[in-house]
């Protein structure tokens, strides 16, 4: 499927939405509550967080879809922006910067044994902590591309940034990311005329 025929199909479900089809709402819900869920667990670190913040995303989806408007960018960065929103509300509400705590089953690892899932597990607990040390920007498209699975362009619409910057963004966060997890810098092939 292209990229044109998936917006155009997105379109229809949200217009159906906007009009109250109760099918359409809930296929809004099937495809983006995974991508939501997963955003907020990379910002929380707290699968119960993430599960009550997600379900009221999408009460507050509910809510205003109707005002949604189609503007330059896709219902996805409306719906991402809800999301952040919602973070940054709970985390005012908690009087802090954040809570921080293990990830348990909230982001799914592939692997063949028990052994390359705790090592998984393990890995991630420390990626997660090393991001809670990123600036903000740094954390949000971490969250946003690695943990929702957007696009440097549905990032991008999001957090309200040029394409560009989101990667010059990117790169910063996983070369500092990289550094704080004791991985040497990538070394350039033209560097001192090495090949």
């Amino acid at each position: 499927m292209s990229p044109n025929s998936e917006a155009q199909d997105e379109r229809l479900i949200v217009d159906a939405a906007r009009k109250g089809d109760e099918q359409a709402l809930s296929e809004l819900y099937t495809l983006y509550f995974p991508r939501v869920y997963r955003y907020i667990l990379a910002r929380t670190g707290n699968t119960y967080d993430a599960e009550d913040l997600a379900e009221e995303v999408f009460i507050r989806v509910l809510e205003a879809i109707e005002r949604f408007e189609w503007r330059e960018a896709p219902f996805s960065a409306w719906l991402f922006r809800i999301a952040h929103n919602a973070v940054i509300s709970q985390r005012r509400k908690e009087g802090a910067r954040g809570r921080s705590t293990q990830l348990a089953e909230g982001l799914a690892t592939e692997s063949a044994g028990p052994d390359e899932l705790v090592e998984s597990r393990l890995a991630l607990n420390a990626i997660m902590r090393a991001a809670e040390k990123l600036p903000e920007a740094q954390r949000q498209v971490i969250a946003f591309r690695f943990a929702a699975g957007l696009s440097v362009a549905e990032t991008a619409r999001a957090m309200g940034k040029g394409e560009g910057n989101v990667k010059v963004i990117q790169h910063k966060a996983i070369v500092k990311l990289r550094e704080m997890m004791g991985q040497p810098k990538k070394a350039k092939a033209y560097a001192r005329g090495k090949a």
